[in-house]
């Protein structure tokens, strides 16, 4: 009897807490895309439209802004798993044409010092990418790939990671602003369309940590 109303009174008090904690949670979380979104966009007016978009199994949400009656650009959050400490989560800016405007890193876990120079604030790595067209004037693999991308130094699997999240983003694009003809080519798909504070790519869904690349070394 007492340890069944232990048991209650813990479950009660962890529902208690949850929900308290909750609204606190999302509001930060709103906060920081909105603040990624202006970071990586020119001036817009009123709120952006979102899509949910399923990138070969990988979620993304793309924000459609507008100034004038007219597509101002585009921002997507975009996620992989392949980063040395797992996933990487970034807000691109694209403009109506398709070129990067600017990349801001949601969230990672790689590794002080190396893998974390993906941040701006960390490093210039993030530059190369601004006024480009992937694949159009712009390889999107790094140089040892034969690509476009100068790499971090020691750091090539967190490149490689940034640089698929990128490539998540661009596809997520197409679909949104191409529709079926990029679908068929990107293997993206619109799944969800929607007013502003639907659901982000937190996590790509898989389970994976980075833990299996952490026996390794970083320069493969």
């Amino acid at each position: 009897m007492t340890l069944g109303v232990i048991t209650l009174v813990s479950a009660t008090a962890v529902g208690v807490v949850y929900n308290a904690t909750k609204e606190p949670i999302e509001a930060a979380k709103s906060a920081k895309t909105k603040n990624a979104l202006a970071q990586v966009l020119p001036g817009f007016e009123g709120e952006p439209r979102l899509d949910s978009v399923d990138v070969n199994g990988v979620p993304a949400v793309v924000y459609t802004v507008s100034k004038g009656g007219r597509v101002a650009g585009y921002a997507v959050e975009s996620v992989t798993n392949k980063g040395f400490g797992g996933d990487i989560r970034l807000m691109t800016g694209f403009t109506p044409e398709g070129e990067i405007i600017k990349i801001e890193v949601l969230g990672h876990n790689e590794t002080p010092g190396l893998g974390d120079k993906i941040e701006g604030k960390k490093s210039s790595f993030s530059v190369q990418f601004q006024g480009k067209t992937p694949d159009k004037d712009f390889r999107m693999s790094v140089r040892k790939d034969g690509g476009d991308v100068e790499a971090i130094t020691a750091s090539t699997i967190s490149s490689r990671a940034y640089i698929d999240a990128v490539k998540n983003a661009w596809a997520a694009l197409l679909a949104v602003r191409d529709g079926a003809q990029s679908e068929a080519n990107t293997g993206a798909t619109v799944q969800q369309s929607e007013d502003a504070g639907a659901a982000t790519p937190n996590d790509t869904g898989t389970g994976a940590t980075g833990e299996e690349r952490k026996g390794g070394t970083q320069n493969e």
